[in-house]
Parts: C-alpha cells; structure tokens; sequence
C-alpha cells in the first residue's frame, strides 16, 4: 500500500461528502494513520463524521489562523507520533459579502477574514510539517479552485485561491530546503458543504458539463482524494511547486469563441 508508515494531518473535515473525508478515508485504506484537526465550532460535526472513517482517528480542535491554536495542534500532533509526514489543506472560507454581490463593494474586514483562512494558513500548516517532518519525503497538498482567470462567481475566493498559488510556490521554495514537498490540487466543482455558500454554483456546474471532455460527476470527491494520496506518496517524490489539476480536463479546453457572447452588467459570462 502506498501510504504504508504514513503519519497524516487532515483539516477540514466536518462531513462525510466533503474532500477532506473522502481523501481521509481512502488514505486510512492505503495504510496511513491520520488525525484530524477541526474548526472548534466544527467539533461535533467533525466527531460524527470521523465516527463512519474505516478506523476513528483522534481529533484536534484548531483554529489554523490563532498563532496559539497552531502552537497547540503542533504540540498535540507531537505528543501523540513524534513526528509528521503529510498534511492536507482543506479549509476555506469567505463571508457571503465576499462571494455575491459587487466585486468592488465588498467590505476590507470580511475580505481579511476570507485571505486569513483560506491562503494564510496555508502557511501554518507548513510550519507545523516543517517542525515535525522526520526528513526528507514529506508532502504539503492543499485544495485549490483554478485561479487562472477571473469566474462568473467567486469573486473574493477567487482572489484568496490565487494567493493560495503564490504561497504554495513559495512554500515549496523554502520546504525543500529539507526535502518536504507543497502542491495544491485544483478540484472541478464537487457538492460538498463549502460549495453551498457560493452564489450561483449551478452555473459553474453548467460549464463544466459543457465544456470538460471527461465526463465530471460533482457528486464524486474520489477522484479528487486519489490524487492527494498520490502526492502524499512517495511516488509523487519530484513533484513540487505544483498544481494538478483533477477537473476532467476542463483547464485545458479553449472558450468556444462561436457562442461567446460579452455579458451585460452583472450577468454570468
């Protein structure tokens, strides 16, 4: 199994149809041992949904923007393994404000709340790898959404996940240095509890139905958890600085410029 030995940190878990669970699930079936960290408001969810795992893990309650709850989960994750090989970003938030409604208009203090969650800690996560990483080999993955061009919604979101992109390259360049890798995997649009905050999902659904040559089943995080335990393998052990896109091949295809048409103000294009 490839993800024999592994020790894993997974956050971000707080249901049974998210990302998180799945790629949690199928790392337990590949040989890894896991714990969990939870947003503390999340904890009881968190526990339910570790209760229907293959094996329960142990849970950690951190808040991964609080320097003090990252201090605690580091010192948590030691006191149980003495050591880290993997860990998986899947948190992200945003206010409503700073999902629907004018770009522009969307007040500073829900869009700090927005970047701190969802592409600084980001950098907490490496941190606490850094420290425990028993060598070279580790491997930091996150959850990206492509960041490359602007969305028909997202607005905010899409900022933070492209700061996301930056960090991770970053993250790599200093990583490295003790052999630990840092990759992001830009998922297609999955129904999970995250997607129904934004504004609109069904359009971004539209298009990938549209437009992805493989067939995209957003009921189906599989795909999506197959691809983090590669990168938590050793298989994935050149890979840095990445990110895979695990979207049916949506990326790749170029706009059908026949049936473009420009949008009205404050209509999807």
């Amino acid at each position: 199994m490839i993800l024999e030995g592994k020790r894993l940190l997974i956050t971000g878990v707080v249901n049974d149809d998210s990302i998180a669970f799945a790629t949690a699930a199928r790392a337990q079936e590949l040989g890894a041992e896991i714990v969990l960290s939870a947003f503390p408001r999340d904890l009881a969810k968190t526990l339910e949904a570790a209760r229907t795992l293959p094996s329960e893990p142990p849970i950690v309650a951190a808040d991964l923007t609080s320097e003090d709850d990252t201090v605690a989960l580091r010192s948590s994750i030691d006191e149980l393994w003495g050591r880290l090989d993997g860990a998986l970003h899947a948190i992200a938030f945003a206010p409503r404000a700073a999902l629907a409604g004018e770009f522009m208009e969307a007040p500073a203090g829900e869009l700090n709340i927005a970047f701190q969650t969802s592409a600084v800690s980001y950098a907490a996560l490496g941190r606490i790898l850094r420290d425990l990483s028993p060598g070279p080999g580790s491997s930091l993955a996150g959850l990206d959404f492509d960041a490359g061009g602007a969305w028909p919604v997202y607005n905010w979101m899409g900022v933070c996940k492209a700061a996301l992109e930056s960090a991770n390259r970053y993250l790599a360049r200093d990583l490295g240095k003790s052999g630990i890798r840092a990759n992001l995997i830009a998922a297609g649009p999955i129904h999970t509890r995250a997607a129904g905050g934004i504004p609109d999902f069904e359009v971004l659904l539209d298009a990938w139905e549209g437009r992805s040559p493989l067939p995209w089943d957003p009921n189906d995080s599989g795909p999506v958890a197959d691809a983090a335990c590669f990168l938590f393998s050793d298989l994935s052990r050149a890979i840095t600085g990445e990110i895979l896109h695990v979207d049916g091949g949506y990326h790749a295809m170029a706009t059908d410029l026949r049936s473009a048409q420009p949008a009205a103000a404050g209509e999807a294009a």
